[in-house]
């Protein structure tokens, strides 16, 4: 991709703002050598739940299908977020991280999808054979950041809004959405690292505002000026897992501790945590997320959902 440069972008590739470079080759190497991982249980039972209805009025049905993937649901929309139902999180079908626990909703069990919001290209949050799927049967407006436009286009979708940070667009059943930034990084093929943008989204849904964080180291300039910019969100989805171990992943993941800091700094009324549970990726156990959001929450409001668990924003 070629434009104009900006504070996260050189005319060629993004960047982070501010930050450290991220860990490079030899780094992942020391890991993979030196790490000391967590065995993970090889299958989570999950009994798959039908989606609730959608409200009738004013709010939001929020339901988590798994690690990063949530339904979203107001009485004149329904939003997912980084749809992920295939059994891996690879550009292969053979060979790749493999889900632990499946869909919390199936896949068939969706309603019809009026719009997707995508944050980056990792396999884990673009999930090309799941947005096929999408694109065929409901075919979505699917918004992204800067970059996606060609990958999202071969997937079969004939609407892609593409932003930068601090864009907004309209959807429909009166929502918007605004792409806002996040500390992470884009790569999908050894010479594609960071031709994509990254980043979350504050999405205005049933008369609230839900803050999907996307993948994100943490940072404290970045979500201060999320809730000052758009304002206190009525519930935030905010990511508790791969974050082991630290030297390697606190440029991109945020811990639980973090997690929980970031609830506060945007002022939220209500948080859940995402992105964990579902696919070994690093090297903290299948339910330390967990362990460490109890830990170190307090009395603050941010817990997590069970697949295919859901709430009621009223």
């Amino acid at each position: 991709m070629t434009g104009t440069p900006s504070d996260h972008f050189n005319g060629k590739t993004f960047f982070n703002p501010g930050g450290d470079p991220l860990p490079g080759f030899g780094d992942l190497l020391r890991w993979k050598l030196r790490g000391h991982p967590v065995a993970w249980p090889p299958r989570v039972p999950v009994t798959p739940q039908p989606p609730p209805p959608a409200p009738s009025g004013p709010g939001v049905a929020v339901s988590w299908v798994g690690h990063s993937t949530f339904l979203l649901q107001s009485a004149g929309l329904a939003v997912l977020t980084d749809p992920l139902f295939s059994p891996r999180a690879s550009p292969f079908s053979w060979a790749g991280p493999r889900r632990t626990a499946p869909p919390g909703i199936p896949f068939d069990a969706l309603p019809r999808i009026g719009a997707v919001l995508l944050s980056h290209d990792h396999y884990d949050h673009c999930d090309l054979p799941t947005l096929k799927r999408l694109a065929g049967r409901d075919q979505p407006v699917i918004v992204a950041p800067l970059g996606h436009r060609a990958l999202l286009a071969g997937a079969g979708f004939r609407t892609i809004v593409e932003l930068d940070w601090w864009q907004q667009t309209a959807l429909a059943g009166e929502a918007d959405a605004t792409l806002v930034p996040a500390r992470h990084w884009c790569r999908r093929s050894p010479l594609g690292t960071n031709r994509r943008l990254w980043g979350g989204f504050v999405l205005t849904l049933g008369g609230r505002r839900l803050y999907f964080v996307g993948d994100s180291g943490y940072v404290p300039d970045y979500f201060p000026a999320v809730a000052r910019r758009l304002g206190a969100p009525d519930l935030a989805l905010i990511p508790i897992g791969a974050y082991e171990p630290r030297w390697f992943m606190a440029g991109a993941h945020m811990n639980p501790a973090e997690a929980v800091q970031v609830h506060r700094e945007v002022g939220a009324r209500r948080s859940l945590g995402m992105h964990w549970g579902t696919i070994c990726l690093t090297d903290e156990g299948w339910d330390q997320p967990v362990k460490d959001l109890k830990a170190a929450r307090g009395a603050e409001a941010i817990d997590v959902l069970g697949f295919g668990e859901s709430l009621l924003l009223a």
